[in-house]
């Protein structure tokens, strides 16, 4: 595998393009469409979207029916096909056509030199009535003036044989608005590319509502979507043409145009094929839908199969001595796409705020009802001055809130231990009291040193057993206090420490009588503190969370001058995190590591040798810590994404990791 080839990662390099037009000029606008799209096959461009009648305009009106248009329309067309026999791209453009007795606003494939399909718009607006009919439902051969014909018919699913997971769909404009989208039943028929040619014009909402449709037609049909629309030079008689141009993939914006441009305009990006194959399979519910709307009717939609000159390895940027036929750079393209380095946080401020008041009230939502059906239990917690026990405080005084019970039927503790910090034990004794809460503190050491004493353990040997004894301990007092005083355990334990097993079998931040952080990753925890902050829901707290938030993070189990760090033992959150999201999204190693590569390769925080590096080691606590997973006590979802056992995530306890290292072994470095 070339391992920075895009193709050879499952993506492949779509373009959607508005370009000026001459009104009812198709041979310029096919000349201008040559252009642009052999500037795409240098960029490695494998499909080229126009817009709806690209090649004469959508608002020539009446001229639709001159003979005069349509006979230079079939030209242009033709001109199109000769010129594609050198170039990479799938084009797909729109064109006013003739079929039996009448003209149709029809999406035309071209590449290689032949007509792929021809594809008739569905459904008509009443003013396109006066020029087209309606392609709905019919299926037949067209044939087009010094070309060799093509399949005409409204059922388009074209495979692309050398792009593994690339089969595009095909609609027209108002197609994509009607209550069963021509794009659904694509979709079902297999399309992970669906392809909408628009001439809408521009009005106070009608972007939004683009974007609006597209981005549910990517969701609902775990495809790409991508869109262009008429711009510069249709005529203004009585609208204007903002050529909008975007791309959705599951609903993520993948890149979308300025509107308004005199120049030509559109995006270019790159379509994670291996993204949507997995969401489908994931989805048990896609082909069942195929079902309810009969096989039968979806094996009527018919196939087109293309081959672009077995993209990938080996094909040089010119086709080799001087032969006919596409070529696309190899190497390093340069994924065409942003890869969040935090895919479980927002890039955007306000979709974080908005994420982070559900997750806020998803927890509080949870826990409320927990401790309302065993009966008005006071809440537990041991409170350690970290990220994750102090977030679990303000969803309990949060629950507390909503059940109109008071701050104080939360039963705090804090339990130092032999490296307990001075810093963390005043954070946790000021966040107590600044929200107000019944707080003790139990010193845990003389009980801890009677058990190595018991054990035989010197004090001094600082291992596994060392650790684990401060802990259990400190999971003993509270569940003991939770039994003397009609008590929940609330436990803290994250879903990042889940995933790495990061967490001692059957103590607090393992086992507990409700996991309000059961679904919480490492990386969102920070932020769900902040959104408190700013919120001002606690503002007696403010100061000390701020302060909670600078610490490193630290299981302060183990004595010494030099603070001991999690991150240097289990590798760095932000990369746990980002491994976590794609293997649950089923990606495999070598893609997720190029994947972060990608992410993070720009200003050099993690070259490609360190997360292969943190990857094994990744996988091998995942799969060693199943068995923790398997026993984990309840806890809210609050992402799309969960590790419980009970339904979020599956696999036997017992499961060898060896096929996916070895995967990652074949990761290179450099």
């Amino acid at each position: 595998m070339d391992f920075a080839n895009i193709y050879a990662q499952g993506f492949a390099r779509v373009a959607a393009r508005v370009l000026p037009i001459k009104l009812a000029d198709p041979a310029a606008n096919a000349a201008a469409i040559i252009a642009d799209a052999q500037s795409l096959a240098t960029d490695a461009v494998c499909l080229a979207v126009y817009p709806e009648l690209s090649l004469t305009g959508a608002t020539c009106g009446d001229l639709f029916l001159q003979q005069t248009l349509l006979d230079a329309t079939d030209k242009a067309i033709a001109t199109l096909l000769e010129a594609s026999k050198t170039l990479l791209p799938i084009i797909i453009v729109g064109a006013p056509l003739r079929w039996e007795n009448r003209v149709y606003n029809c999406a035309v494939v071209i590449h290689g030199g032949r007509l792929g399909r021809v594809v008739p718009k569905s459904y008509l607006s009443a003013a396109e009535a006066r020029w087209f009919a309606s392609g709905d439902d019919i299926s037949g051969w067209i044939d087009i003036p010094d070309t060799e014909g093509a399949t005409f018919d409204c059922t388009p699913v074209i495979e692309v044989l050398d792009v593994p997971g690339m089969e595009i769909g095909i609609e027209i404009g108002d197609d994509m608005t009607v209550p069963v989208a021509p794009h659904a039943r694509m979709a079902l028929s297999g399309a992970t590319v669906l392809v909408n040619l628009s001439a809408s014009p521009a009005d106070m909402q009608k972007a939004e509502a683009r974007l609006l449709a597209a981005q549910s037609a990517s969701v609902r049909c775990n495809a790409a979507f991508i869109y262009t629309c008429a711009g510069w030079g249709e005529s203004s008689t009585d609208a204007a043409w903002d050529g909008h141009a975007f791309v959705y993939e599951c609903g993520d914006l993948l890149g979308v145009s300025k509107r308004f441009s005199r120049e030509p305009a559109g995006v270019v990006v790159d379509v994670d094929l291996r993204r949507l194959a997995a969401a489908r399979q994931r989805q048990n519910s896609f082909d069942d839908n195929l079902t309810a709307l009969s096989r039968e009717q979806n094996s009527q939609w018919r196939y087109s199969r293309f081959a672009l000159a077995n993209i990938g390895p080996g094909i040089s940027v010119a086709p080799p001595d001087g032969a006919d036929g596409p070529a696309i750079p190899t190497g390093d393209l340069g994924l065409r796409r942003a890869v969040p380095r935090f895919p479980f946080v927002p890039d955007d401020p306000v979709a974080l705020a908005r994420r982070s008041e559900d997750v806020y009230h998803i927890q509080v939502s949870a826990l409320a009802r927990r401790l309302s059906a065993v009966g008005g239990s006071k809440a537990v917690i041991g409170i350690s001055g970290g990220l994750d026990s102090t977030n679990a405080l303000l969803v309990a005084a949060g629950a507390m809130d909503a059940c109109r019970r008071p701050h104080t039927d939360i039963l705090a503790f804090t339990l130092p231990g032999f490296a307990t910090s001075k810093g963390t034990k005043s954070n946790a004794w000021a966040l107590m009291k600044a929200v107000g809460v019944t707080a003790e503190e139990i010193d845990i050491r003389p009980a801890a040193k009677q058990m190595l004493s018991d054990l035989g353990h010197p004090e001094d040997q600082y291992d596994v057993t060392y650790e684990n004894i401060q802990a259990g301990l400190r999971a003993d007092y509270l569940f003991r206090a939770a039994n003397q005083r009609g008590g929940l355990v609330v436990g803290t334990g994250d879903l990042s420490e889940a995933a790495l097993g990061w967490c001692t079998y059957g103590v607090g931040d393992h086992m507990s009588h409700y996991n309000v952080n059961a679904g919480l990753p490492k990386t969102l925890m920070q932020h769900q503190i902040r959104w408190v902050i700013d919120q001002n829901i606690f503002p007696k707290a403010n100061p000390t969370l701020k302060a909670i938030l600078e610490q490193e993070i630290s299981p302060e189990l183990v004595p010494g001058a030099e603070l001991q760090s999690t991150e240097s033992t289990v590798g760095p959150y932000a990369l746990n995190d980002f491994f976590l999201h794609y293997l649950l999204e089923g990606h495999t190693p070598s893609r997720i590591a190029y994947l972060a590569w990608q992410a993070w390769q720009d200003d050099g925080v993690y070259d490609l040798a360190t997360i292969k590096s943190w990857l094994e080691k990744f996988y091998k606590r995942f799969f060693a810590s199943q068995f923790k997973r398997s026993a984990s006590v309840d806890g809210p979802q609050v992402l799309p994404i969960s590790l419980s056992p009970r339904g979020g995530w599956v696999m036997p306890s017992d499961a060898t990791p060896e096929t996916w290292l070895a995967d990652c072994r074949d990761i290179p470095t450099f």
